[in-house]
């Protein structure tokens, strides 16, 4: 079924159509397009890391879009999720090894010196390498006729985007529903059962996986923030707050069994290992009152309510009637502009 390309500003002050689930929809996935093929050509030049990063991210979030509006688009062969997943996994691949060298360089390497010094400088040697093998994978990636194929069908579908008939529905009764699964899935994982004294070994792959389902919650969640006040804008930020803690654990972990692999045996480095021991101890200062409230009924109860309360964004009306379509088109643009930026904005605050 397709139905006329809409947006956001465009109809969301209108007294004569709703806000719909495939309007909506529209909007993510274009926002998410631009986010990943924007930065194309910076993560080829390799000048700046955090261009690597922002496509990573951009990835993930079309492929979080993929699962949330998935019941009310239909996309192009050529659109297939599973190709943005598999460009996910090889950009992550090299975003790893950018992560684990900046580490390296700028946290532990200013700290140690003499023998400790010159095994750190072998392991970047190594990663080093690992990553110019990286990096070729993703410059080949980004060349082939696949990836090709793959922006030309989302650019097709965002121009001639075809919906199922759910898409019709409007957006508002439905964000509880579109939100509350994934929230269920968070507050029932059973990394908030383990304290930090049992942050080690198996409770750590555990508190691995609890990290991307933040990730995954907040991906999603970014998506309404127009439909929601402060409170829910609180909330993303101390997911993301969590989200980081989590991750510095991680990395601490995957940094050690690095070392472990690349370096002598028998290689002592107290120093790098007390630095390593302060790294998670800061990421777990305060992991247990995180995940005590997080098991606190009233805590859980306070937070499906909030998914319970959206609101129509407030926005300008656009006067359909008293200007030509070539006008109305150039404002609602602005608009559209408008309300991604601020949206923007408040992600990143």
């Amino acid at each position: 079924m397709k139905t006329a390309q809409k947006t956001l500003p465009q109809i969301a002050s209108t007294t004569d159509h709703v806000l719909t689930l495939g309007d909506y929809a529209h909007s993510v996935l274009s926002e998410q397009y631009r986010s990943i093929f924007k930065h194309e050509k910076k993560v080829l030049a390799d000048n700046d890391p955090e261009d690597l990063h922002h496509m990573r991210v951009g990835t993930r979030k079309l492929r979080t879009a993929f699962q949330v509006f998935g019941m009310a688009i239909q996309m192009p062969k050529g659109a297939n999720p599973k190709r943005v997943s598999a460009i996910a996994k090889i950009l992550g691949k090299l975003r790893d090894l950018d992560v684990q060298i900046a580490a390296l360089e700028g946290t532990y390497l200013p700290l140690v010196d003499g023998v400790e010094e010159d095994l750190l400088h072998e392991a970047l040697q190594v990663l080093y390498k690992q990553r110019r093998q990286a990096f070729a994978v993703v410059e080949h990636t980004l060349a082939r006729s696949r990836y090709q194929d793959l922006k030309t069908s989302y650019q097709y579908w965002l121009e001639n985007p075809e919906y199922t008939s759910l898409a019709t529905l409007p957006i508002i009764p439905l964000l509880p529903d579109l939100l509350s699964p994934l929230l269920a899935d968070l507050l029932l994982h059973p990394g908030w059962l383990i304290p930090a004294s049992g942050s080690s070994t198996a409770g750590g792959e555990i508190l691995h996986d609890l990290r991307k389902a933040c990730k995954h919650v907040r991906y999603q969640a970014e998506f309404f923030v127009p439909f929601y006040s402060q409170p829910f804008q609180a909330w993303i930020q101390e997911i993301k707050l969590l989200q980081d803690n989590l991750g510095k654990l991680q990395d601490s972990y995957v940094l050690q069994d690095l070392l472990k692999e690349y370096l002598p045996k028998r290689a002592e480095m107290p120093a790098l290992q007390a630095t390593i021991h302060q790294t998670r101890s800061e990421a777990l200062a305060d992991w247990d009152t995180v995940r005590q409230q997080y098991l606190d009924p009233a805590f859980r109860s306070y937070l499906h309510q909030m998914l319970l309360e959206p609101v129509l964004p407030v926005v300008e009306p656009v006067v359909v009637d008293a200007a030509p379509t070539s006008t109305r088109k150039r404002a609602a643009a602005k608009k559209v502009a408008k309300t991604a930026t601020e949206t923007r904005a408040i992600q990143k605050q």
